[in-house]
């Protein structure tokens, strides 16, 4: 299903978000959905303009979606999710001097492979949906004391196509909103990835830093998203 492999794009948070991704929502009056209007909007804006300039100059492209995302995600939070138990702070905790330093480490590179590998894999997929139409479907009051909401988006595609997106929410301690995972036609990027770091990780007998070295996205796709 190549279009919908293009359509998570076009959402940009295809990337990327898992169970840990956290993503700045704003203040804690603005609500959970605002963020995803704003980005939708910003980046479909570029969009707009990509086919412009994106033969000649392809890394502007990539550089104007990928300082939207900055504003918006948090990609350290995004990486030690898709790591799992062998970023969590129980697994810190347990190492010596030594062992946290390399973990730190390990999860700063890997916070920038993933930053770099998600915007080059999808990005180009969102000229396909210049124009589109992006529609919040379920935008009611979100309970002031809820610790958790989920905000449903329709992306109208060419022809009849239409795909839901579900971003799950979760409030911080701060009291802002974080996006904690994104479902795409029922995809549940969050999980797919962090199950294949871990599948990894065990091929490698644990080895977190030869997972690190030898991740690829592209070659990391979960298979429904990868196929024509």
């Amino acid at each position: 299903m190549k279009s919908v492999k293009v359509m998570i794009t076009s959402i940009v948070v295809g990337l990327l978000s898992l169970i840990a991704t956290t993503v700045a929502i704003g203040n804690d009056s603005a609500g959970p959905t605002p963020i995803i209007e704003s980005t939708t909007s910003q980046i479909m804006a570029i969009v707009g303009e990509a086919p412009e300039y994106f033969d000649s100059d392809p890394d502007r492209f990539y550089n104007e979606i990928g300082a939207v995302l900055d504003e918006t995600i948090d990609w350290r939070g995004f990486a030690k999710g898709v790591m799992g138990d062998y970023a969590s702070n129980a697994r810190y905790r347990s190492l010596d001097d030594a062992g946290r330093k390399a973990l730190r480490e390990q999860l700063q590179s890997f916070t920038d492979i993933m930053k770099s590998g998600l915007i080059r894999t999808y990005a180009k997929g969102l000229l396909a949906f210049s124009g589109s139409k992006f529609e919040i479907v379920d935008d009611e009051a979100i309970d002031p004391d809820a610790r958790s909401a989920s905000i449903t988006q329709l992306v109208y595609g060419s022809g009849d196509r239409t795909y839901t997106v579900r971003y799950q929410m979760g409030r911080s301690r701060d009291g802002s909103w974080r996006l904690r995972n994104l479902i795409v036609a029922d995809i549940n990027l969050g999980q797919i990835y962090q199950n294949q770091f871990a599948a990894a990780a065990k091929s490698a007998d644990g080895d977190v830093a030869k997972v690190v070295a030898e991740w690829d996205i592209s070659a990391n796709l979960p298979e429904d998203l990868d196929s024509e």
